[in-house]
């Protein structure tokens, strides 16, 4: 079964907690703090496999999960680092974020490898936090906790040429005719309901890749039929070969099909239908074909797009087609970029790493405060507040950072409440 769109979860693994610990030996009864580091946990890879070609298995499995770091031990001991959680999808998939549609990651190349999310770093064991005037510290750092999303993974197939047009043109017997692929053929509408691949040995240039995309009707690109699940597919094709029935034995004009594809094209994604293309008009050896052929040899010649007349079923025609389509992909530009990669990820994941993140105060009532601020939110996942040098250590962050100093300002007063991610609290001087 050819399967090219999977919703899936993804989440990397929380770093390790920092340990408390004092250094304690024979004849040493005030040891100093010697609590080691959490583990760092494992990401979440992708990695593209030519050796997978269908997004099948993800119905099966749908969460994916990187391990934990371990918690930090004693005389210094760090705890071990989560494993990494390895994603194998096919070559040509596009990870999506489910709830904002940004593109996470294309992955176009055989081998390719993208970290989607990162582990969390491992909390600080009470070693760090030492000083001359605090000599046994009596807390340490949580681990940092690792994002999760939910992803979509949208497969689109990776081909030089794509064969489009209307179902029951002949695309997949032309495919059969000038590729080393082998799809079903028969004589009704969608009989092709998954892309065929093959590859084309020209004698004019380098062998390229023919993709039979299945047939497109009116309407595709609102999803009417099965429309979004194959124009997907068109998205990364270099070069078109637009096959329109030249006998329109479907009792359709063959022009008129011409250009209600190229509707379709435009409407699901603007230029498509300026990609490179040319035009085969098919079933030339039935006589009816000669008038339609005139008719669209007029017309899109004019506009630089060559028309060349073949019969599939008799092998005629199809070299000269070839041999044009070669020269077209010899032309086409190599630094084309079909997907642009979202920066918000990566930038989310500078933001984490920095010391000065802002913060906003917002006075909700007279006496109700809430403070954001991605900073302040880090502090708090991985501060043991829990414990009174937690708290005590998370009150010095505030003064530090002048949240202290932005609420006085904004009037707060003793016995007030403040709001800090989802803990609230009194404040008191």
């Amino acid at each position: 079964m050819f399967v090219d769109r999977a919703k899936i979860h993804i989440k990397g693994g929380n770093g390790g907690n920092g340990a408390v610990s004092f250094y304690r030996a024979k004849y040493v009864t005030n040891g100093g703090p010697d609590g080691g580091d959490g583990g760092k946990g494992g990401d979440v890879i992708f990695v593209a496999d030519e050796g997978v070609n269908t997004l099948l298995d993800f119905r099966y499995k749908r969460m994916f999960k990187a391990s934990p770091g371990g918690d930090g031990g004693k005389r210094n001991c760090t705890g071990a680092d989560g494993e990494d959680v390895i994603i194998k999808v096919p070559v040509g998939t596009v990870i999506r974020e489910a709830l904002t549609n940004k593109v996470m990651a294309d992955m176009t190349q055989n081998g390719e490898k993208k970290v989607i999310i990162k582990g969390g770093k491992g909390g600080k064991g009470n070693q760090h936090f030492a000083t001359p005037t605090r000599q046994a510290p009596r807390y340490a750092e949580r681990g940092r906790t690792s994002k999760e999303y939910d992803v979509i993974l949208e497969l689109k197939l990776i081909a030089d040429v794509g064969l489009i047009g209307f179902p029951n043109v002949g695309k997949s017997t032309i495919l059969s005719m000038v590729t080393n692929a082998n799809p079903k053929i028969a004589n009704y509408h969608f009989t092709t309901l998954s892309p065929n691949l093959g590859v084309v040995r020209s004698r004019w240039g380098e062998d390229f890749v023919m993709a039979d995309i299945p047939g497109l009707i009116e309407g595709a690109s609102e999803g009417v039929g099965l429309g979004h699940e194959f124009l997907r597919h068109v998205e990364r094709t270099k070069v078109f070969i637009h096959v329109v029935d030249g006998a329109a034995l479907e009792g359709t004009d063959p022009v008129e099909n011409i250009e209600k594809i190229n509707a379709e094209l435009e409407k699901y994604k603007a230029g498509l239908s300026k990609r490179p293309t040319v035009i085969a008009v098919n079933k030339m050896d039935i006589p009816e074909a000669k008038e339609n052929y005139d008719r669209i040899k007029e017309k899109y010649e004019s506009e630089n797009i060559k028309v060349f007349p073949v019969s599939a079923a008799t092998n005629t025609g199809l070299d000269d087609m070839l041999m044009a389509v070669s020269e077209l992909l010899k032309a086409y530009p190599e630094d084309i970029v079909f997907e642009e990669e979202y920066d918000e990820f990566a930038e989310l994941e500078a933001r984490a790493e920095g010391e000065n993140e802002p913060f906003t105060i917002e006075r909700c009532s007279e006496h109700y405060f809430v403070v954001e601020g991605t900073g302040v939110e880090k502090m708090m996942g991985y501060t043991n507040i829990d414990t009174e040098k937690g708290f005590a250590f998370f009150q010095k962050y505030l003064r530090e950072k002048g949240i202290i100093s932005a609420l006085e300002e904004k009037g707060i007063a003793e016995g007030d409440t403040v709001k800090i991610y989802d803990l609230e609290f009194e404040f008191y001087y």
